[in-house]
């Protein structure tokens, strides 16, 4: 599943509808009066979170989005028509900034939650509204006031239980290709996977998790270096983070491993105090004595468990989706 992260709306609510200036005129009336109705409310724009919708890929097609107008009110005290609200799906995670400011508007997190996001104008009075003792005839009605217009900036945080996180190359995708049925792009060059991917992994007790593959981080991403920290924020709602190294680089595991960890902190502090899974992949490329030695090494500079797997052939896949499982649900406290 190819996610579509950032997109730029245009959104016009509807102008309120102009009142009418009417006066009677029935045959057995000799002094109508005035009878001109109101005009009718412009319609609004609202965000409606529909979990059914993963990603703001169908937004970029259609930038503006106008809601109608309200219709001007008529004799006989006929109020004008409201205009017709316009509602926009976007996906859960999607946080709604002015695009101008920068400033957060919404995070909307939660399913099913609606937002109006530009109010419609209001209606204007129709003249039977100016009536009084010292003016019987009033000539004038109220204008409809106009819509609420602005440029807001879409951004999704996706919502993932799990964020697999690492250098270019480490082997991520693959990886998410093993345990579900996504399809994210696989070479052997950095920054294959230019766009976040899910992946969901059903699991035993009938429960799931959801994997969030981050396109490759590198150092000094949180300043825009490389892919730079457009995807390092789709980090922040995962409830664990496995680190993936590619065990059989010509680079230090433990400096792949600090470059990560110092980008995570430095991007935002709480991301570095996720609960975390140190993997090693591609053990299926080195000796057994090699990999040994280097995990063992690993193991005893960070003084934490190392899990090695090899995403391409499968071994110990399980054993990390379970750990993964544990540490989600809290099912077992066990130190990572």
């Amino acid at each position: 599943m190819v996610v579509v992260d950032e997109a730029s709306i245009y959104v016009k609510a509807g102008n309120g509808g102009d009142g009418c200036v009417s006066f009677r005129r029935e045959k057995f009336v000799p002094r109508g009066g005035p009878d001109g109705g109101d005009g009718g409310k412009g319609g609004s724009i609202f965000l409606y979170v529909n979990d059914k919708i993963d990603t703001l890929m169908d937004i970029p097609s259609k930038s503006r989005f106008i809601a109608e107008n309200g219709a001007c009110g008529t004799g006989r005290n006929r109020y004008g028509k409201d205009g017709k609200d316009l509602v926009i799906d976007v996906p859960t995670g999607t946080v709604v900034k002015d695009l101008k400011t920068g400033r957060m508007i919404k995070d909307l997190d939660k399913a099913g939650v609606c937002v109006r996001i530009a109010v419609g104008g209001s209606k204007g009075r129709g003249n039977v509204h100016f009536k009084s003792p010292t003016n019987q005839t009033p000539r004038i009605a109220g204008k409809g006031k106009k819509g609420q217009e602005r440029w807001l900036k879409l951004e999704l945080k996706l919502i993932a239980d799990v964020g697999i996180i690492g250098l270019p190359n480490g082997g991520k995708s693959t990886f998410l290709s093993r345990i579900s049925s996504a399809r994210p792009k696989i070479a052997s060059y950095p920054f294959t996977t230019l766009q976040p991917q899910l992946g969901i992994v059903d699991l035993e007790d009938f429960r799931r998790l959801v994997f969030a593959d981050i396109p490759g981080i590198i150092k000094d991403a949180h300043s825009g270096f490389g892919l730079g920290n457009t995807f390092l924020r789709h980090i922040e709602r995962t409830k664990v983070l496995i680190h993936l190294i590619d065990i059989a680089s010509d680079r230090d595991p433990l400096e792949a491993y600090n470059t990560i960890r110092r980008e995570l902190k430095l991007f935002n502090h709480g991301l570095s105090e996720k609960p975390e899974i140190v993997v090693v992949n591609k053990i299926d490329l080195l000796e057994s004595g090699i990999l040994l030695s280097l995990v063992k090494d690993l193991t005893k500079k960070l003084s934490r468990p190392v899990y090695p797997i090899s995403a391409a052939t499968g071994k110990n896949v399980n054993i990390l989706i379970k750990r993964a499982a544990n540490l989600v649900y809290k099912k077992n406290k066990v130190e990572v």
